[in-house]
């Protein structure tokens, strides 16, 4: 009833956000712009476009933790793209973002007009070759878990980057050197080498029968400067230092199945502590037609592990999720990340027509250590039980969403309800988090 009587009080904000996107529909100004202007610089030369604006309520946000919120979130973005010979790419993205509605808004959701993206990039068209890309850009590899840039967050993340590969024609390999752009509200964004990510990343599309098989190497390295805060700089021991040895594969199976499965073993130190983390996904899909609907289900599985006994200061298990895009990976409501947990789902997406899709999700949660703690998106501490004396089932979330689009733009809305377990009950002020939002968006 607090969700309902709080979205009574903003309806006219959320309609006029809704009517926004509705009225738009049918007008696309930017694919006829953008081809004049690709034409008279002879396909040297190009502009992108993209506004998002999206209405969310949440209610027990943090499980009480935090005061419930209902706000506005809009985010634009216009870019330009050079290319004044067939190797070379010169790129940059402006992007400003605005919570209306959300006192003191954090800067996940506001963020002055700034520099998203800034970088150049060799030879990115080849298909076999050198390439070679540095600057500042929006980076996504594999299926997200580890280095991502989330673009379900206003602000979205974006790094700061060095990155060079060979690409054969059956498989690339790259290095890595990439550190996360720290955002400040009304200043200047600016990275923080102090907390980088450095490796090696390999890939090939076609490894047998069509299954893709990514490999990865990579190492964190975060001192205080750059976030890490749980060592004793009188020490020296105020550093972070993980190593990440992981592979992933996606393929067909039998009977119309696929799969998609990774695995990552970890270890180093956190602080004194010698690290030793593991974390694994495993899903299962399979595609059918419901008369002339589409439908494809899916059953995950995933891990990260906890550790065991966090008063020993000599022992760390808690899983590294480093920066993911975590949202949709547990539960729509983004409410819990990839440390100390194992979770499972059960999906269905349903092709209602051709632009109007919708997802049925449910997943449940308990805890991989009983003594450490619960974890938000973002990997930090929601709640604990240092005796490991509140259980360990976390609970449920039920989510449905729909997505309409048509040409450029995007229409959507969903629901998610959270059913408390054991632990959130004993740890927390035990607040149903429920999270209501729709949303539209236009981007060429």
């Amino acid at each position: 009833m607090a969700l309902i009587d709080r979205i009574l009080r903003r309806l006219p904000c959320a309609l006029v956000t809704f009517a926004l996107g509705a009225s738009g529909q049918w007008w696309d100004p930017g694919t006829p712009i953008n081809e004049w202007v690709s034409q008279a610089s002879e396909r040297r030369l190009k502009f992108s476009f993209e506004q998002t604006i999206r209405y969310e309520e949440r209610t027990g946000m943090s499980f009480g933790n935090e005061p419930d919120e209902g706000y506005a979130l809009v985010r634009s973005r216009f870019g330009l793209a050079y290319k004044p010979i067939p190797w070379l790419k010169v790129s940059a993205l402006a992007q400003d973002c605005r919570a209306p509605g959300y006192p003191n808004a954090p800067n996940t959701a506001r963020d002055s007009l700034d520099l998203q993206e800034s970088y150049i990039e060799l030879f990115g068209d080849r298909k076999t070759g050198f390439y070679m890309s540095a600057g500042r850009l929006m980076l996504n590899y594999g299926d997200t878990r580890l280095i991502a840039s989330p673009q379900w967050g206003n602000t979205t993340r974006t790094w700061d980057h060095l990155r060079a590969s060979y690409r054969f024609a059956k498989w690339s390999a790259e290095m890595l050197l990439v550190s996360p752009v720290k955002v400040r509200i009304h200043e200047f964004n600016k990275p923080v080498f102090g907390d980088r990510i450095w490796g090696f990343y390999g890939s090939t599309p076609d490894l047998f029968r069509k299954t893709l098989l990514d490999v990865y190497v990579l190492r964190h390295d975060q001192n205080r400067i750059g976030g890490f805060t749980q060592g004793s700089q009188a020490l020296g021991t105020d550093r972070l230092g993980t190593n990440s040895y992981g592979f992933r594969m996606v393929g067909p199976l039998m009977n119309g199945f696929k799969f998609n499965t990774e695995t990552v073993l970890q270890n180093g130190k956190v602080a004194a502590a010698q690290h030793r983390a593991a974390g694994f996904v495993g899903v299962i899909s399979r595609h059918l037609q419901a008369g002339k609907h589409p439908v494809e289900l899916s059953g995950e599985y995933k891990y990260a592990s906890g550790t065991a006994n966090p008063s020993d200061p000599s022992r760390s298990g808690t899983f590294d999720q480093l920066y993911p895009a975590n949202h949709d990976k547990f539960g729509h409501a983004d409410l819990i990340g990839w440390r100390n947990i194992h979770n499972i789902r059960a999906q269905s997406v349903i092709g209602v027509t051709k632009p109007l899709s919708v997802t049925m999700m449910y997943d449940t949660y308990w805890l991989a250590s009983t003594r450490d703690a619960l974890y938000n998106i973002s990997g930090r501490p929601i709640s604990r039980a240092p005796l490991g004396n509140a259980g360990r089932y976390v609970g449920q979330e039920a989510d449905i969403f729909a997505t309409y689009k048509h040409a450029h733009w995007s229409l959507g809305a969903g629901y998610s309800y959270f059913f408390m377990g054991e632990f959130i009950r004993n740890t927390t002020p035990g607040v149903r988090p429920q999270y209501l939002y729709f949303f539209h968006s236009y981007a060429f």
